[in-house]
């Protein structure tokens, strides 16, 4: 396992399948992130003392379940020739009350919930419908924030 993480953290930024994450020191929560070859802001609202110059951190992770989700209807709505002709993905972030959520293991404190409404247009029939509803929660960003995750941290040396 060292090895894994020693790969990981020589890897340059902007490598493939590496994110980079960085302060711009513009404002006091303003972020540059490196994703390959593309850049995204992030930050925080202005009532929250940011510029609300770019998405804040809840908001990239929403993104991310709503793209990964509406990627894989349309891959498998394209692999089965269903008539889908779009997909619209619209998310929302809380925190509940753990005894609010009869379905979840914990029972005491607050627990994350993310409510998420899918619009499927097309001349789909409701079996089609029910399969593409199934069908979505089996996106890779899904299966990620339902499972177990083992997020592992080092501290690097500063580059200079």
């Amino acid at each position: 396992m060292p090895s894994e993480l020693s790969d990981f953290s020589t890897a340059a930024a902007g490598a493939p399948g590496t994110v980079t994450v960085r302060e711009t020191r513009r404002g006091t929560f303003q972020q540059d992130i490196i994703c390959g070859a593309h850049r995204l802001t992030a930050d925080e609202p202005a009532s929250v003392g940011g510029l609300d110059s770019g998405p804040g951190p809840y908001d990239l992770l929403l993104a991310a379940l709503g793209a990964c989700t509406s990627m894989t209807l349309r891959l498998y709505a394209e692999r089965k020739k269903l008539p889908l002709t779009r997909v619209q993905v619209r998310l929302r972030h809380s925190r509940i009350h753990a005894t609010d959520c009869a379905e979840c293991e914990t029972k005491e404190g607050m627990i994350d919930r993310i409510d998420r409404a899918i619009t499927l247009e097309g001349d789909l029939d409701a079996a089609q419908r029910a399969r593409l509803m199934e069908i979505a929660d089996k996106c890779p960003v899904h299966r990620t924030l339902t499972s177990e995750i083992d997020i592992r941290t080092v501290e690097e040396a500063a580059r200079r």
